[in-house]
Formats: structure tokens, sequence, C-alpha cells
């Protein structure tokens, strides 16, 4: 009796451990997205009075213009924020795009590999077609839920 209890608890370990859908990629999504893209607006209601710092980086209009190189293959990429008045900052990045249609990314520093990379970002890829696509991101102002919309358009 005692062997079957452990055998129990040992299979409910490993059903617990199951992998959740979150987790898979959607590779179609992915491949959609491969390619060189610039950011052509950013916007979020009260935008005109709020400043919205995007990616811990900059204000969320200095990514306006900024390029995006994205690899599906190996899930890998680049940005660089280019507009004028704003911080200079370029990045290499990794990336995908799971079953739930999230965009995970995680911005790496220079000679940072991603494992050691504990942050990353969760946007929603929204209205995806072959030229363009946008990521919608949930923030949080003054308690209430708003969506900070990045509009990608695809470059030649």
């Amino acid at each position: 009796m005692k062997k079957i209890g452990i055998v129990f608890l040992m299979l409910m370990g490993v059903l617990g451990c199951k992998t959740s859908s979150s987790q898979k990629l959607d590779t179609k999504a992915e491949v959609a997205l491969k390619g060189n893209w610039v950011i052509t607006s950013v916007t979020y209601p009260g935008s005109d009075v709020i400043k919205v710092t995007s990616f811990e980086i900059a204000d969320s209009q200095c990514f306006v213009g900024s390029t995006w190189k994205l690899v599906s293959n190996n899930n890998k990429g680049e940005m660089a924020l280019t507009r004028s008045g704003c911080p200079s900052f370029a990045s290499p990045l990794t990336w995908y795009v799971n079953q739930e249609g999230n965009f995970v990314m995680k911005v790496l520093g220079a000679d940072v590999k991603a494992k050691r990379v504990r942050e990353g970002y969760v946007l929603k890829v929204a209205n995806s077609s072959e030229n363009r696509f946008q990521l919608v991101d949930r923030i949080n102002v003054g308690g209430n839920s708003a969506e900070v919309v990045y509009q990608f358009e695809r470059t030649k």
C-alpha cells in the first residue's frame, strides 16, 4: 500500500509540472514577424498629459522611428532608438511569440546572455498583416489599466 501512495505522489508531481501553453511557441506568428521594422507611432490614452517610460529605457515617444530586426529561426534580434532629442540606445534582444499571442521579449545589455537577464516584457500581438503589426502593453495609470500601442511597419 505504501508503494501505491508513493507512485501516486510521483505521478501527481509529474502531472503538476506539465508545461503551460504560454511557453509553447507560435512559429507561424514568429515567421510573420521576421524582418526589419520601424515603429511609426506609440499611442495611449492621455498621451498629451502622461509620460510613459517604455521598457525602462526612454520616453515612449522616443521609440517612434526606432528600428527593430527580428530573426525568427533563432528568436534573436536587435533594436535601436534613433530619434533626435532622445537618448541614443541600441541593444540585442531575444523574443518569441507564444500560443496565446503574446510577444515575450528580453532586452539584453552588451555581452550579456539572455539566461542572465531576469526581467522581460510581455506584450500582445495585434492587427498583424504582411507589412504591419502592433504590440500592445498594459500599464497602470493612477490605479487604472491602460494600453500602450506600438505600431510597427515593415521596412524594405
